[in-house]
């Protein structure tokens, strides 16, 4: 049987960020570091692009069945190619239509910007979203359209009432290496990175480094 999905090291992946390197080849050394999870994700890329995309980074992580591949926004990239599931944003596909066009069996995350954000995707029925995106945590160059920054306080307060209806929370937006503990310690299930990996000379010795350092943040909220 196949593990569930592992949020703890969640990577986004940026085309442009990777380069000269294939993202694909990214996605292995992160995985191999520690990475639990991975969302193909590239805005500038054409339908045929970004299958081309998620093909290659599902091949790089064949070997892996515990670390799940989910696409971002384009729902029939994620059906053509197989992807575990899908992520969408509050400005993308409806979240009940997503889960509609992918099936009840792969995994759907949401964007969570704000407590009025969570209110909806909780008011929607059980099994349509799996997981919820909060952020941004603190500012990112990454994503410089995002919102307001939520800061931990707000992070924590969100991720506990995502968890009591049954859903995973993962945090993201300006979190590296030395922000992941702090990030972990609001409790979410998991973190997610995009340019602390992508950019990274090494990204297994990264990611290992940013495990490390997320079992740092769960162990003091184990202490709280």
């Amino acid at each position: 049987m196949r593990p569930p999905f592992d949020p703890t090291l969640y990577l986004v992946t940026d085309t442009q960020l990777c380069r000269p390197r294939p993202v694909a080849d990214v996605v292995r050394a992160a995985v191999a570091g520690g990475v639990t999870a991975v969302q193909v994700r590239d805005k500038a890329a054409s339908p045929r692009e970004l299958a081309e995309l998620t093909r290659a980074v599902r091949e790089a992580v064949a070997d892996r069945p515990d670390v799940w591949v989910v696409v971002n926004d384009a729902v029939d990239v994620a059906v053509l190619t197989g992807a575990d599931g899908l992520h969408v944003g509050q400005d993308d596909l409806p979240p009940a239509e997503a889960r509609a066009a992918i099936g009840p069996d792969r995994h759907v995350g949401l964007s969570i910007s704000s407590g009025a954000d969570l209110d909806a995707a909780l008011a929607l029925p059980a099994g349509t979203v799996d997981l919820v995106g909060l952020g941004p945590l603190w500012g990112t160059p990454t994503k410089p359209d995002a919102g307001p920054a939520l800061g931990t306080a707000t992070t924590r307060e969100l991720t506990v009432a995502a968890r009591d209806a049954g859903l995973l929370a993962v945090a993201i937006g300006g979190i590296d290496v030395e922000r992941a503990a702090e990030a972990a310690a609001t409790g979410v299930d998991g973190i997610c990175v995009v340019s602390a990996l992508c950019t990274a000379a090494d990204p297994a010795a990264v990611a290992r480094r940013l495990r490390t350092e997320i079992s740092s943040g769960r162990s003091a909220v184990d202490r709280r």
